[in-house]
């Protein structure tokens, strides 16, 4: 949630410099977006079994439509992108792998114990012998102040979420339609 947060407020800045407008966002029309909130939440749930993977599963189930559904809006290419990368690699291996290499250059090394042995979450996992998708998983390291550890599906989704906002932020409202009165007046 921090790197969103960040990206947002980046690119809210960046769309400043490049003479958008804040208040244009609220004329973006996103369809279905309460499908990605309930994904989100479904991503925060954590029942005990097999649950939690089978909801993780099915948050990336709902993102997926709630995207192809906002396709035409500029950055929703690369947020698919993004979302289907992360998706294969957790559904490859019952959840994200996160590299040791990643977390200890991010700053990270502290979060070792808690992505490994019974106490793991399926969310993320460190990283083993027996994951297949390894490479797609959280391997990217930001180093403080940041401290994450992240995936290429990430950069994608995050790039794309970017340039939603910049679009959005610089699109021009159409001026309304005159009335045929107010012409003659004027004419």
């Amino acid at each position: 949630m921090t790197l969103l947060a960040i990206t947002l407020l980046v690119s809210i800045a960046i769309g400043t410099l490049l003479g958008g407008r804040v208040s244009a966002l609220a004329g973006l029309r996103l369809r279905w977006a309460p499908l990605a909130l309930v994904a989100l939440a479904l991503q925060v749930i954590v029942p005990p079994g097999r649950w939690p993977l089978v909801l993780l599963l099915a948050s990336f189930v709902l993102l997926t439509v709630f995207v192809i559904a906002n396709r035409r809006i500029a950055g929703f290419w690369l947020i698919l992108v993004g979302v289907a990368l992360n998706f294969v690699v957790i559904g490859l291996d019952g959840g994200m792998p996160v590299s040791r290499a990643a977390l200890e250059a991010s700053g990270q090394a502290s979060t070792l114990g808690e992505l490994t042995g019974p106490s793991a979450g399926v969310k993320h996992h460190l990283a083993g012998s027996e994951d297949t998708a390894v490479a797609l998983g959280d391997v990217i390291a930001i180093p403080p102040p940041l401290g994450r550890a992240i995936s290429l599906g990430d950069i994608f989704t995050y790039g794309g979420v970017a340039v939603v906002v910049v679009t959005a932020m610089r699109r021009r409202r159409e001026p309304e339609p005159v009335a045929d009165e107010e012409v003659q007046r004027v004419g």
